[in-house]
C-alpha cells in the first residue's frame, strides 16, 4: 500500500484514519468545525492521495457528536478574502463530486451552511435525528452557491427554495422525509457500519465506474451551475452594499441595516 497517506505528518484541522479499503476523515476544528482556509487545505490534500490509492472504496466523512460543521468561516467571506474562501471551498466540493470512491457522511447536530453543502454532495448520508441542517448564509445578505445549484435535485425545488432562500432549517426527521439524508439513528456510525460491510464486498474498480454512470447528467448540470453560481457571487453579489453590510454587522454582533443595494 502507499503509505504516504499514512505516514503524513497530523494535520491541524483534521485526523485522517486509512484502514483500507475504507478512509476515515474527521473534521477536527473545536467547537464547531468551522471550515477554515487551513481546513481547506487539508481536505483537499488528502482527497487527492485518496484518488491514487486503488485499494480504497469509500471515504467516511464525520464531525464531532456536537457538529458535523457548522460551515465556512465567516470571516473568510469578507469581499477581500471572498474570491479565495469560494475557490478553495470549491475546489473540495468538487474533489469530492469527482472522487472515484463511495463518499458517506456521518452527521451528528450542527450541518450548515458549507458543512452542509460538504455532507449533501457525498453519496450516501447518515444523521442524528436531532441534526440540524440549514443554510443561513441569505442572513448575511449571501447566498449558498454550491446548495443553489445541487439541494434542489435532492430534496425538490419548493423546499430547497425555502431553506435556501428563507434559512429556513430542518431535522434529521425531516431531512430523511425529504431525501436528503438516507438514515437516521442515535448513533449514525452504526449504520455506516452497516453501508461500509456491503461496500467491502465490491470491486472498488466496478464502483467507480458505477458511480461515473449514475452522475453522468447530474455532473454536466453541475459543474455548469456552480460556475454560473459562482460567478453571480463572485461578480454581482460582491458588488452590493448589503452583503458588505451582512459581514460586517456579523463581525460587530449587530443587526444588519439593509438598504436592497
Amino acid at each position: 500500500m502507499d503509505m504516504t497517506l499514512a505516514s503524513k505528518p497530523a494535520f491541524r484541522r483534521i485526523v485522517v484514519d486509512v484502514q483500507p479499503p475504507i478512509v476515515r476523515i474527521t473534521l477536527n476544528n473545536p467547537p464547531l468545525n468551522v471550515i477554515d482556509m487551513e481546513m481547506m487545505g487539508e481536505l483537499l490534500a488528502t482527497l487527492e492521495r485518496i484518488e491514487l490509492l486503488a485499494e480504497i472504496s469509500a471515504i467516511v466523512f464525520a464531525g464531532s457528536e456536537r457538529a458535523f460543521s457548522v460551515g465556512v468561516d465567516i470571516a473568510a467571506h469578507a469581499s477581500e478574502s471572498v474570491r479565495n474562501m469560494l475557490t478553495a471551498f470549491h475546489g473540495v466540493i468538487r474533489a469530492v463530486v469527482a472522487t472515484k470512491k463511495l463518499a458517506i457522511a456521518s452527521v451528528h447536530r450542527h450541518c450548515l451552511g458549507g458543512g452542509a453543502e460538504l455532507a449533501l454532495l457525498c453519496d450516501i448520508v447518515y444523521a442524528t435525528p436531532d441534526s440540524v441542517w440549514g443554510f443561513p448564509e441569505i442572513k448575511l445578505a449571501c447566498f449558498p452557491p454550491v446548495a443553489s445549484v445541487a439541494l434542489a435535485s435532492i430534496v425538490g425545488q419548493k423546499l430547497a427554495a425555502e431553506m435556501v432562500l428563507t434559512g429556513r432549517t430542518i431535522t434529521g426527521q425531516e431531512a430523511l422525509a425529504a431525501g436528503l439524508v438516507n438514515g437516521v439513528a442515535d448513533d449514525p456510525e452504526t449504520l455506516v457500519s452497516e453501508c461500509i460491510a456491503r461496500v467491502t464486498q465490491l470491486s472498488p474498480a466496478a464502483l467507480a465506474m458505477a458511480k461515473k454512470s449514475f452522475y453522468a447528467w447530474d455532473s454536466i448540470h453541475f459543474d455548469k451551475g456552480l460556475a454560473r453560481s459562482e460567478q453571480i457571487y463572485l461578480d454581482e453579489l460582491m458588488n452590493t452594499a448589503d452583503a458588505k453590510e451582512g459581514i460586517k454587522a456579523y463581525a460587530e454582533r449587530r443587526r444588519p441595516q439593509w438598504t436592497g443595494k
